[in-house]
């Protein structure tokens, strides 16, 4: 079945961003080894995108004019109004992230769901039980503090490390599955 997942990025001690949404901190490792065959990897799967409205924010103000998910269904919730770049495949939605999951697995046509971001609203996947994995890129950057990675209501169940690999410039990719049982293969 496919997973709605959390591929992300956070500095060693669990930030995704600074306090203001600055990634400059993370953008100084772009075209490690790796990095691209690993996104790449995991775009192949991806049949559907769900963003946090801060998170379509900054890259409207970051990329202008363009769109970097092209072809690919793509749900945003937000308090805001917002406008879609032209051509671009964006449903706006506000509410439970549980009151959408069926439109994002038919949008996804049997493909994997990614959580882009924020961390708050892949903590509101992961607290309604809908999270199944997290793939973490940790960046070897302290940041002492800003945006937290999942900030969950309290402590989940242990995670199982599915894999891990060591990626260039010292960074260490993780995968962990949330709920183990299901996501084994038989």
């Amino acid at each position: 079945m496919p997973r709605i997942q959390y591929f992300v990025a956070a500095s060693l001690d669990g930030f995704i961003a600074t306090p203001t949404d600055d990634l400059d901190w993370l953008l100084q490792f772009d075209g490690f080894d790796g990095g691209t065959d690993s996104y790449n990897d995991f775009m192949a799967g991806v049949g559907c995108i769900v963003m946090g409205g801060e998170t379509y924010a900054w890259l409207m103000e970051h990329e202008p004019g363009t769109w970097p998910y092209d072809g690919t269904p793509c749900y945003v919730f937000t308090h805001h109004e917002h406008r879609a770049p032209d051509g671009a495949d964006i449903t706006f939605v506000r509410g439970d992230v549980r009151e959408f999951t069926a439109d994002f697995r038919q949008a996804a046509r049997g493909r994997n769901i990614w959580v882009v971001g924020g961390g708050k609203l892949a903590a509101q996947f992961a607290d309604a039980g809908l999270l199944d994995e997290i793939i973490l890129s940790v960046i070897p950057v302290v940041l002492g503090e800003g945006k937290r990675l999942l900030p969950m209501k309290g402590p989940t169940p242990p995670l199982e490390l599915a894999a891990s690999r060591t990626l260039g410039r010292g960074i260490v990719e993780l995968r962990y599955l949330l709920h183990p049982a299901a996501g084994r293969q038989s």
